[in-house]
């Protein structure tokens, strides 16, 4: 018995996915149900579970508009493999197909991994107490400090990309797939310009700290791409699909423009997770990397800087998706994403007159 199309999500062909599960990943027992998992808006995750009630996550490119170079599965699967062994917390890594004949793109499987991805303030204030989540707070910043203590040539990352000029390779390629997603856009109908995007990554480049060395970057480490535990412990770190080698502080900058102070939540309808009482403040969590790493952070304000930059660019992608119906036929957040490019380029150009 197997589940037919009707019954999948898109992005799933049920008959042949259950097929290459059962043949490539020991255990598994057809017939397979699968379900999107929300919240992503860049790769399509789902969680798959068996006959016998066993639970794995598949991840797979969006349905459409892929960019060269981005939303490259095996490269996720590798690193997530490489890691098991290390302090960094991952899921299992179970397995990683590359015929397209199977799912129409590439995708890999690993191990589902029990605890929460905190994203919605009140179910945080229900599972953890203001002295939980400070730990939790102090955690994932120790955890990012693991992930840039990795000894990437032992554990066989030492070739995952270059190490130096970092800031440079990351201009060079956010700044390409912006101007080939607002081409995309263009050639669909519904592009608009955003000159700031343009202007913030001039005064970027030039305005590049040195790096003084090259160490794992995860790329998009943030709180909402972990998975925790009631106790205030980081079970998982997920999301690695834009990670290679370069300079550390670029994940604090990152870490930084996704963590809300309680002094910014006054008068928002709804509060940000991190502005909770017992999160640490964006200076705490700067002050605990610092200790934790062992680094010198005085050139963080510009990697946040870039942070919100590279933000826009990325949105810019979500937006061309959107606004073309790649993400399941959804148009109509495709005007706030638009919006949202304007405003990330804006909060860049703030932060980098901070230096």
């Amino acid at each position: 018995m197997s589940v037919t199309e009707g019954d999948a999500p898109a992005g799933v062909a049920p008959d042949s996915v259950t097929r290459w599960l059962e043949a490539n990943i020991d255990g598994v027992a057809g017939p397979l149900s699968f379900e999107l998992i929300a919240g992503g808006r860049s790769n399509l995750t789902f969680q798959v579970t068996d006959a016998n009630g066993r639970r794995m996550v598949l991840r797979r490119p969006p349905i459409s508009h892929v960019l060269a170079s981005a939303h490259d599965m095996g490269r996720e699967h590798r690193i997530i493999s490489a890691l098991q062994d290390t302090p960094v917390p991952v899921p299992v890594a179970l397995g990683f197909c590359e015929d397209e004949s199977v799912n129409e793109r590439p995708f890999y499987v690993m191990d589902f991994v029990e605890g929460h991805i905190l994203r919605d303030s009140r179910q945080t204030e229900k599972l953890m107490d203001e002295q939980t989540r400070r730990a939790m707070g102090n955690d994932l910043v120790d955890v990012l400090a693991a992930i840039h203590a990795v000894d990437v040539d032992a554990v066989g990352l030492g070739d995952l990309g270059r190490r130096e000029s970092y800031i440079e390779r990351q201009l060079k390629r956010w700044y390409g797939q912006f101007q080939q997603s607002q081409r995309q856009e263009e050639e669909g109908g519904f592009g608009r310009p955003a000159p700031i995007v343009d202007e913030v990554h001039e005064a970027l480049l030039a305005r590049v700290p040195p790096q003084r060395e090259g160490t794992l970057v995860h790329g998009d480490y943030r709180l909402d791409n972990t998975m925790v535990g009631e106790e205030g412990k980081v079970r998982a770190v997920l999301d690695w699909e834009l990670c290679t080698l370069g300079d550390p502080l670029a994940d604090v900058g990152t870490l930084h423009v996704y963590w809300s102070d309680r002094t910014e939540s006054a008068g928002l309808p709804v509060v940000p997770v991190t502005a909770l009482p017992g999160f640490p403040t964006r200076e705490e969590l700067s002050a605990r990397y610092a200790a934790s790493s062992g680094r010198e952070i005085s050139d963080l304000p510009y990697y946040t800087a870039f942070a919100y930059w590279r933000l826009a660019c990325i949105i810019e992608g979500v937006y061309a998706r959107y606004a073309a119906g790649a993400m399941g036929g959804d148009t109509s957040q495709a005007a706030g994403f638009a919006q949202a490019v304007i405003h990330q380029a804006e909060q860049a150009r703030k932060a980098l007159g901070a230096l």
